[in-house]
């Protein structure tokens, strides 16, 4: 499970090349602009006006594992928008990326000539500069509650995973599973068991950018049961109801991965 916060991918570099050469050759049968980004001595598309026009209205470099490339892949698909993914090897980056991004690391959102990286500030981005079907809540209120929920996933359920995820030790995975544990009663609590029946999400009827922060952890929820032995706790029924509805979202079905390719992918890491 590629939980290394956008701050550390080193798991996912060692799993990535298992799909990378599909990957390559998927690149390969792109478009010219996508083999001027793919190639480190041609210059980057966009370098010149003509370029420009042949140049998809919004770029999203990814690694296929990575929970927090999923979101904004969410996002785009909840907003109706298309964009064309370019997959970086996280283990060995083109000197043409390192350029577009400090960090050097994914998701980063290129539109119109600009580079936004962090997958919760590239949500925001985009309901920002395309403002039809938002995935953040207008109010302010319910705004703020929306980034206290992404918050609370990133610094509970995915920094642990990440750490539990880079060790071995077994008296770490007893403590960050039964963390874990806690952290999903919280949400049960805290995002369901005062709402009514027909408020189905995190906060409340409507669907937003706290769903999407959460869900792609969900859907790599059989990694942790069958590679670490986590179990879901059985009194968390609302949060597994809202897995089920978000699963059967359609944009969330045409961005799905099955939990066989999250098996497959990550087994030869964590199988042994």
């Amino acid at each position: 499970m590629q939980f290394a916060h956008e701050g550390s991918q080193e798991i996912h570099a060692s799993l990535q090349k298992q799909t990378i050469d599909k990957s390559i050759q998927t690149l390969s049968n792109s478009a010219p602009a996508l083999l001027d980004l793919a190639m480190p001595d041609r210059p980057l598309v966009g370098d010149n006006e003509t370029q420009e026009l042949f140049m998809p209205p919004i770029e999203f470099f990814v690694a296929q594992l990575c929970p927090y490339a999923h979101r904004v892949r969410l996002a785009l698909a909840e907003k109706g928008l298309q964009a064309t993914e370019i997959e970086i090897d996280l283990r060995n980056k083109p000197a043409w990326f390192l350029k577009l991004t400090p960090t050097g690391k994914v998701p980063l959102l290129r539109h119109q000539g600009q580079y936004v990286r962090e997958s919760a500030i590239i949500c925001e981005y985009l309901d920002d500069a395309f403002p039809e079907r938002p995935i953040f809540p207008r109010d302010a209120q319910a705004r703020a509650e929306a980034r206290i929920w992404i918050s609370f996933a990133d610094t509970q359920l995915y920094a642990r995973t990440a750490t539990m995820m880079h060790t071995s030790d077994a008296m770490v995975h007893k403590r960050i599973k039964a963390q874990l544990a806690d952290d999903l009663r919280f949400v049960e609590q805290h995002a369901f068991a005062l709402r009514g029946a027909d408020e189905r999400f995190l906060l409340g009827s409507e669907f937003s950018a706290a769903d999407i922060a959460f869900y792609p952890w969900f859907e790599q929820l059989c990694v942790l049961e069958k590679y670490l032995g986590f179990v879901m706790p059985t009194e968390c029924e609302r949060l597994l109801r809202w897995q089920e509805t978000v699963a059967a979202r359609e944009a969330v079905r045409t961005c799905a991965r099955s939990p066989g390719f999250y098996l497959e992918s990550y087994g030869p890491l964590l199988a042994a």
